[in-house]
């Protein structure tokens, strides 16, 4: 459970002598210490500041001093400032102040901005015994707090509110700038947006489109791919890869993918070549980029383009370049779970050529030149601009947290190192992977999986069944014809991983994994013996 801090809640945090001030001191550090957060509402900012002023005025008995009411004042904002270290604002919106006229109006704002919530997520922790007795299921002391049953800390697969707390008045701003001029399909911020990505990749060119798969399908047509062609591709992937294959009328190929990297295998990919070829589509899976240069040198052998499926390795570097821009066209997806992901939908096309680059650019807005003028069949491709202001409010973390998800990936590694019956991930010598996932093989996967779950530890598994293996598309290559994605299907399970993740966190993941793994391996030892005795 979050707390919201009532003015007088904050002014108790703060005074020292106010004799409220050890159990909501100690409230505020239990609800931190068991993952939740700490509110403070903008909305009352001012009341949080004169609420500290006035208890310090009379802490010191000077009120009528006015350069000690000066004095107060400083101290008083010192202390508010130093005390929301850690805490998170809660932006004041306009309906927060729709009754003006209350009897309380900071009660009334509090319990408004508290509406934004799930319910009972969120209480306002306060002093006041009236407010809490007019409104006993939102509100709660630091003594009753306190006496609630200890919760387990969460673990999350993926944190994206704990990301959201480092980046909140970036987002908000971002947002309410975006609301302010009302430009919501292809606003300013688009083309900021895509500035930004083509410098951060090095590619020339950038078209920001409305998901991964419209990056996947833009490319494609670029090409003027469709029926009868073919595009090689990996089994072992999203659907939307070999999806959009189809989607413009072609076939895919499938070629099976190396056992450490689980990327396609460039040994295999010429084989697959022939006369309907018109383009390869490796997937840089799980954070790594694929062998692009080995795959480069076939496909220019050949006269056909490469598109990375770059979904999962925005940022990653391969030999000196950022995927993305790896080949003729990179494509990635800003999906809320990816290394960078918006708030709903979102992707991006690279490439360094101006003619591909003007091309998508049409295809993205229904094939249009200019307005009302089609020189091509296209798609509604266009990115939102509110998604485009949230993921530039997060570019300036975006470094940060790849270091951190690096370190995070080698550290799993590290302690899950010799742990029998488990593969950790090979990252190569010349790239770096940005653990979009963190992903294990285990012979025992589906049971380690409910193992981990009965310990409150999420897991997912990507993917459990190879596309070739799928309804929709087993009749285009039979599942025997790749055997390592087969296998893989059957072991991969990926664990938590963000990159505010911490080591607390991490150790006592590890430690589960481990011992549940042991559990298991001497349940099925047991079980052989049992059967040959």
């Amino acid at each position: 459970m979050d707390l919201l801090l009532a003015i007088d809640g904050c002014v108790a945090a703060c005074t020292p002598d106010n004799p409220a001030h050890a159990d909501t001191t100690a409230a505020i550090g239990r609800c931190l210490d068991q993952g939740g957060r700490v509110w403070l509402y903008a909305g009352t900012a001012q009341g949080y500041e004169d609420g500290i002023r006035r208890a310090l005025e009379d802490e010191a008995n000077c009120s009528a001093a006015e350069s000690a009411a000066m004095q107060a004042q400083q101290l008083a904002r010192h202390r508010l400032a130093a005390f929301t270290q850690g805490k998170q604002w809660l932006a004041a919106l306009a309906g927060d102040c729709a009754d003006c006229a209350a009897p309380n109006p900071a009660q009334d704002r509090l319990l408004r901005a508290l509406q934004r919530f799930t319910a009972g997520s969120v209480k306002v922790l306060t002093l006041d015994p009236g407010f809490i007795g007019e409104h006993p299921d939102q509100t709660l002391t630091p003594a009753a707090y306190l006496a609630l049953p200890t919760s387990k800390r969460r673990i999350d697969f993926i944190d994206l509110p704990g990301q959201q707390s480092f980046i909140r008045p970036q987002l908000e701003e971002r947002i309410h700038r975006v609301l302010h001029h009302g430009h919501y399909i292809l606003g300013p911020e688009i083309e900021e947006l895509e500035v930004h990505l083509a410098q951060y990749t090095g590619a020339a060119h950038c078209v920001a489109v409305a998901s991964g798969t419209d990056a996947l399908l833009i490319g494609l047509m670029a090409f003027g791919i469709g029926p009868g062609d073919e595009v090689i591709t990996t089994p072992f992937t999203f659907v939307a890869t070999a999806e959009v294959i189809c989607l413009v009328g072609a076939r895919p190929v499938f070629v099976d993918v190396e056992a450490d990297t689980c990327n396609i295998d460039p040994d295999k990919i010429e084989g697959a070549i022939s006369p309907r070829t018109k383009a390869i589509m490796p997937v840089s899976l799980y954070g790594q980029p694929a062998d692009m240069d080995d795959i480069n040198a076939i496909a220019e052998t050949y006269r056909i383009p490469v598109i990375e499926d770059a979904a999962q390795s925005f940022g990653a570097i391969y030999r000196g370049r950022r995927s993305g821009n790896l080949s003729t066209i990179g494509a990635t997806s800003f999906f809320p779970s990816k290394p960078l992901g918006c708030y709903g939908d979102g992707g991006a096309i690279f490439t360094n050529d101006a003619g591909l680059a003007l091309a998508m650019q049409e295809l993205r807005v229904h094939g249009q030149e200019r307005r009302y003028v089609h020189t091509r069949i296209g798609v509604g491709g266009r990115m939102d601009t509110l998604q485009c202001a949230v993921l530039l409010a997060k570019l300036d973390r975006f470094d940060q947290e790849l270091a951190r998800r690096i370190v995070v990936g080698q550290r799993y590694s590290q302690l899950l190192a010799g742990t029998p019956g488990i593969k950790t991930p090979v990252t190569r010598a010349d790239r770096t992977c940005v653990f979009a996932q963190y992903t294990l093989q285990v012979a025992g996967r589906d049971a380690l999986a409910a193992a981990l779950s009965a310990r409150g530890i999420p897991t997912a598994i990507h993917y459990p069944i190879p596309l070739n293996a799928q309804p929709a598309y087993e009749n285009l290559c039979c599942p025997d014809c790749t055997p390592v994605a087969a296998q893989l299907a059957a072991s991969v399970i990926s664990l938590p991983m963000h990159g505010d993740l911490t080591d607390a966190d991490q150790d006592a993941i590890t430690a589960a994994v481990i011992e549940c793994n042991l559990s298991l391996i001497q349940v099925d030892a047991d079980s052989r013996n049992t059967t040959t005795g």
